[in-house]
């Protein structure tokens, strides 16, 4: 895949554990910018571990180094997990991942995303998804969206 902006290129694929560092950084400095509310002293790069037990993964690479990830629950079809590096945001990174989680998954597939993220709610209006429903969680509310 490539990007229009700066000429970025990159690909996706499987996870690796050898990906599981880079990804630590980039699930840590990730959350620190989209949720600048929450403490960052909280935040761990080990949250990644937890983030992705026992789900699917596929991993965006440029330069053979990843710049992003995504994360799901396949029995549920429920995508936990969208990341990606700072300095890739908006190149079409994210897009890909979750074109290609679609694609695996199927539909209809839901996720959670916290209402006071709106960049995220941006991109994932953008793509098609829907606000099903609301609720609450430890890190703030939260929309429940889905896409058919």
């Amino acid at each position: 895949m490539k990007s229009n902006k700066n000429e970025i290129f990159w690909t996706v694929r499987d996870y690796n554990p050898e990906d599981r560092e880079s990804l630590r950084h980039i699930y840590l400095e990730s959350r620190k910018l989209a949720f600048p509310w929450l403490d960052a002293d909280t935040l761990k790069l080990e949250d990644f571990d937890a983030a992705i037990q026992e789900e699917e993964v596929l991993v965006a690479l440029s330069d053979h180094e990843p710049i992003g990830f995504i994360a799901w629950w396949l029995p549920d079809n429920f995508i936990h997990s969208l990341f990606i590096h700072p300095d890739f945001i908006g190149h079409g990174v994210g897009k890909s991942l979750l074109k290609a989680c679609l694609a695996r998954t199927g539909r209809p597939a839901t996720l959670k995303c916290l209402q006071a993220n709106k960049n995220a709610l941006k991109f994932y209006a953008s793509q098609g998804w829907e606000i099903i429903s609301d609720g609450e969680s430890p890190d703030g509310d939260f929309y429940l969206l889905g896409i058919e």
